[in-house]
């Protein structure tokens, strides 16, 4: 995305998913060369959800808590996908072809 003068926030990851709302390990949307990698293992849950702004990657938390906004004022657009790691393919659990059994 940066290659294509888009900027990637850094305060917000992705994350596992389990009995809270985020769990460990995070999952960054971006690659810092030196971090660590989290490991993902066999029946695991995370949440992939990279947030991309048109502008600079600055961003600000209104005072509910809650709504984030860019710093300078251009758009973003937040996405976000759950995927079980399996023995194989990861499977994609948000999938909007996928049929309920």
């Amino acid at each position: 995305m940066e290659a294509k003068g888009f900027s990637v926030v850094r305060e917000y990851v992705g994350h596992g998913i389990g009995t809270r709302m985020h769990e460990a390990p995070e999952v960054p949307n971006y690659v810092e060369p030196k971090a660590g990698r989290p490991r993902f293992l066999r029946g695991m849950t995370v949440a992939v959800e990279p947030m991309v702004n048109a502008g600079r990657a600055g961003v600000l938390v209104m005072p509910d808590g809650w709504t984030v906004k860019t710093a300078d004022g251009r758009l973003s657009a937040h996405y976000e996908n759950s995927i079980l790691i399996t023995d194989g393919e990861p499977e994609l659990l948000t999938d909007p072809e996928a049929k309920a059994e």
